[in-house]
């Protein structure tokens, strides 16, 4: 896809307009479809009357029409012979388009029931796309509990070019209209919220974003597609940062929007090729074999968060645990209406623990392993203080219970009796 910058003259002839400061000044923007520009797969539309299983393993993935291969295969080139200028098979040059990552794109879109994927080269990439559509003087509202790379984005790179955010408890979603004016152009959200599992009403938040003409993304990434579809709901985009469960095996740094409207994804297209933070074939090969086995991955996840949350709210060593299928979660009933099943990511607070007695509990784990990240088949434990929400000032963090003795935990799928043994050894030493 490239842009051409032409006027109109009285007879309808097109001359070349003169781009002032960045705005182009009595002239038009005319799309132009190079060969290579991605469209949709033409499966999707029959892969999304089928199962969230049989999308994850064919969505966008035909038999290599030259060998039969079933796996697509890893097409580890920057660049592709043009029979004359413009005349191509499709793909010019692999940052804009490569058939791995088309097949991977086309397989997100079908996982979130969307007609458009876009795959970043992190999930931050992904973020930056999107905040990249406004302008300055614009508006945003966003969930005061927030991975701590997206409040620092935030916070640290756009607010600097003169984009405002309001960070606010979204657990009654009819706040936002009180934040609401002229300015306002995006509502971004979480759910479950990173790291205290906040439950936000996605539905509601999509009425208000219609009636307010509002653009509404949806960060999935501790769902994932297989527990909840943000776009049935009423999202615009839905970001995941595919490293974590879609991925699933911790060997990939991705990031993806699925999104349907086709003018917004030929906006979000030219900056993913325009600013060139996109992945290459090789990653997406690896993160295409990941989805294969999301659905099985998500039951394991799921069945095991919620033997481990079980057995950890009445351990006397937890003040508190976050974990959204306990009846007692604060919208506990609107993450049963939305989601599938309530997933393997818990939190939970130390009774009686300092930073230090955290940090000797956080290491004491023989299965889980001490690490940053999430959603992998290995279990993972996380301190977010000092760790994935440490550029977050901690008074801002603390307002939304992201205290010092707080521990994040991602349930791996490994045998349940060995992470209950394993929870059991490191909170077995009385506290200091």
């Amino acid at each position: 896809m490239y842009f051409d910058r032409e006027t109109v003259d009285t007879k309808g002839t097109f001359r070349k307009g003169i781009l002032i400061g960045g705005v182009l000044r009595g002239c038009v923007w005319r799309v132009k479809y190079a060969a290579g520009y991605p469209q949709p797969a033409t499966q999707n539309t029959k892969l999304n009357k089928m199962k969230f299983a049989t999308k994850a393993i064919h969505a966008g993935q035909e038999p290599d029409p030259t060998t039969g291969a079933i796996m697509t295969p890893i097409y580890q080139t920057s660049t592709y012979w043009q029979k004359s200028p413009g005349d191509n098979k499709g793909y010019e040059y692999s940052r804009g388009t490569n058939p791995t990552r088309k097949a991977l794109e086309d397989c997100l879109a079908a996982l979130e029931n969307a007609k458009f994927g876009l795959a970043f080269s992190s999930g931050m990439g992904a973020t930056d796309a999107v905040m990249k559509l406004l302008a300055p003087g614009d508006e945003v509202i966003t969930g005061n509990d927030l991975y701590g790379g997206s409040y620092r984005i935030f916070t640290k790179i756009f607010t600097n070019y003169g984009i405002k955010f309001h960070f606010l408890d979204l657990s009654d979603p009819e706040i936002i209209r009180q934040y609401t004016n002229e300015k306002t152009k995006l509502i971004w959200i979480e759910t479950p919220t990173n790291p205290t599992m906040q439950i936000v009403d996605i539905e509601a938040i999509g009425k208000i974003a219609k009636e307010k003409n509002l653009l509404f993304a949806v960060d999935n990434t501790f769902a994932s597609p297989y527990l909840q579809n943000p776009i049935d709901l009423g999202a615009d985009i839905v970001m995941h940062s595919v490293t974590k469960y879609i991925g699933g095996h911790s060997d990939v740094v991705m990031g993806a929007l699925m999104l349907n409207d086709e003018e917004l994804y030929k906006k979000l297209w030219f900056i993913y090729n325009a600013c060139g933070a996109t992945p290459g074939p090789m990653d997406s090969f690896l993160v295409l074999r990941g989805i294969k086995t999301l659905h099985l991955r998500m039951k394991a996840h799921c069945e095991n968060g919620r033997q481990v949350a079980e057995f950890l709210k009445t351990h006397p060593k937890v003040e508190k645990i976050y974990w959204p299928g306990f009846t007692d979660h604060p919208n506990h009933n609107i993450a049963k209406k939305q989601m599938l099943d309530f997933g393997g990511m818990i939190s939970i607070v130390l009774k009686g623990a300092d930073l230090q007695e955290t940090f000797r509990i956080a290491s004491s784990f023989k299965v889980f392993s001490l690490a940053e990240s999430l959603g992998g088949v290995e279990s993972l434990i996380n301190h977010p203080v000092s760790m994935t929400h440490g550029s977050i000032p901690k008074a801002e963090r603390e307002k939304a219970g992201v205290v010092d003795n707080l521990l994040r935990l991602s349930v791996g799928v490994e045998d349940i009796e060995d992470l209950l043994e394993d929870l059991k050894q490191a909170l077995s030493t009385p506290t200091l």
